[in-house]
């Protein structure tokens, strides 16, 4: 009786679990207990598949022209003059030291300070080339696509979509999955979008040294038409999105459209304050991914740490905006390399296929089991049923995402439980056949078949971990359902039905087995 006293709790714990998924009608401490609903994949519910690759050479140049920044401000301390800095290719730079006996004082300089750059030999005319080193730049590039992944996670985790998968893959991938969304084109923006944030002084002098074009929109006040116009902005960057500690987006009043309103980290805000300071009736242009937002004029110096972005907004524009500026900039643009919508009737074709499938699936193996092999058959049945009402609540109790290769896993998993009742059921029978008691059939049957289910099962159970761990997508769905299957079906076909058995044979003298 222990062992059906375990089976029973089994039960009825799987099926409190699995309440919410068939009604809403719940109390609200019903899930601070027990697992919420198991929910659906992209397949079954709906919404957006992309798979984004981070462009890491873009991330190893910004890192080339920050170091140049840097080396050029540390030359300039140290009194070495220098000119005609610029950038080759991806990885290296180059200069050239103005002044005799110089060279050799700049190249200590970057030895000491600058331990990622080596020396590119061939310079002439005192032109200095360095590259970034090899382990530097595998480290950037790393580094770029695990800041990627963790700020677009943070955008999505902002946007409040529910269950999303954003992981890894490949080099330089990310795979990112979006149930429910409804529209792609506003989600896809706002993953993709870099949001460099920089502030620009507009050049008094358009044609002076240090002087780059760069657009904007301007919104017509009477028309509400948009069009682009020039803004010839200084090169030198003031400040950039990295002073910023919180953004939000407000709705404006008094017919202005909406804006962001940021908050400055205390050390931005003091930047923020020297820069207003000393540039008073100058206009600052605000660039975000090299265009221009807006560029007011600066009226008095500014403190408190605050600041606002205006520019031709909608809401949800704003909003968005404000949802990048929180979880930061990307460090390298991103492309979408691969891109699938899956609509909401879709996957309802996707779960009644599903579902017809795996009641097909059932039936089959149900009229099986029962023709051939009588009331054994049954119990196997019975136990089957277990099996998925347990597999169901781990899922739940796991947060696993069912799919529809997770729907496959668990067909097919239907199979592999009553593979192992057939190899007990048929072990029982030669025993009986030798004339054993029916008691000591049992405990023969499962005692011989043992090996051979721990056999067959652990072997799958490993290739779905490997499934699961290197796996992404529907692999993993199928993994996942395919591993919690197996154990499932491991505890029901040997514990569940020997305790269901024992039932049936109960304590008689000459006990018969139906098989």
């Amino acid at each position: 009786m222990g062992r059906l006293a375990v089976v029973a709790a089994s039960m009825v714990f799987s099926a409190l679990a699995l309440v919410p998924n068939f009604t809403t009608n719940i109390p609200d401490w019903w899930t601070t207990i027990l697992p919420k609903p198991i929910p659906l994949g992209l397949d079954l519910r709906g919404g957006i598949h992309l798979v984004l690759q981070v462009q890491t050479d873009k991330a190893v140049e910004n890192q080339i022209d920050t170091t140049m920044d840097q080396l050029r401000r540390s030359a300039r301390e140290k009194e070495i003059a220098t000119r005609d800095w610029k950038r080759e290719g991806s990885d290296t730079l180059s200069f050239t030291v103005v002044g005799e006996n110089k060279g050799a004082e700049m190249q200590k300089l970057i030895s000491d300070t600058f331990g990622n750059l080596v020396p590119v030999p061939g310079g002439e005319g005192g032109i200095l080339r360095y590259k970034m080193s090899q382990a530097e730049v595998d480290q950037t590039k790393q580094s770029a696509v695990e800041i990627a992944l963790e700020t677009i996670r943070n955008r999505v985790d902002e946007f409040g979509v529910a269950e999303p998968t954003i992981q890894r893959t490949g080099k330089d991938g990310i795979l990112i999955q979006l149930p429910g969304i409804q529209d792609p084109a506003r989600a896809k923006a706002l993953i993709g979008k870099t949001a460099q944030l920089e502030f620009h002084l507009l050049a008094q002098d358009p044609n002076a040294p240090g002087v780059k074009r760069l657009t904007g929109t301007e919104v017509d006040p009477v028309t509400h038409s948009s069009h682009e116009i020039p803004y010839n902005v200084e090169q030198t960057i003031l400040m950039t999105g990295a002073a910023i500690s919180d953004a939000r987006h407000r709705p404006g009043q008094m017919g202005e459209g909406p804006y962001v309103a940021i908050t400055l980290t205390p050390q931005g805000g003091n930047t923020f304050e020297r820069i207003t300071g000393d540039n008073v009736g100058r206009r600052l242009a605000i660039v975000l991914d090299g265009k221009v937002q807006s560029a007011p004029v600066i009226k008095d110096r500014i403190g408190g740490g605050r600041a606002v972005i205006t520019g031709s907004f909608t809401l949800d524009e704003a909003r968005d905006l404000a949802i990048v500026l929180r979880a930061g900039a990307l460090p390298a643009p991103v492309v979408i390399e691969e891109e699938r919508t899956v609509g909401p009737s879709l996957g309802r074709d996707s779960i009644a296929a599903g579902t017809r499938s795996f009641l097909i699936g059932a039936a089959l193996v149900v009229s099986f089991m029962v023709i051939y092999y009588k009331v054994a058959g049954l119990v196997a049945d019975v136990a089957l049923a277990i099996h998925i009402l347990m597999m169901l609540a781990i899922m739940a109790g796991f947060r696993g995402v069912l799919t529809m290769p997770g729907i496959a896993g668990i067909v097919l998993t239907l199979g592999m439980a009553l593979d192992a009742n057939v190899l007990i059921n048929e072990r029982i029978r030669e025993e009986l056949r030798k004339g054993q008691t029916a008691h000591a059939a049992l405990e023969a049957g499962y005692s011989k078949a043992m090996p051979a289910i721990l056999d067959s099962n652990i072997t799958t159970f490993l290739s779905g971990l490997i499934l699961f761990q290197f796996g992404s997508g529907p692999v993993k769905g199928f993994a996942l359902t395919l591993c919690i299957g197996i154990l499932t079906t491991i505890f029901t076909a040997v514990f569940c039905t020997r305790a269901m058995h024992e039932v049936v044979v109960g304590n008689r003298a000459n006990p018969t087995i139906s098989i």
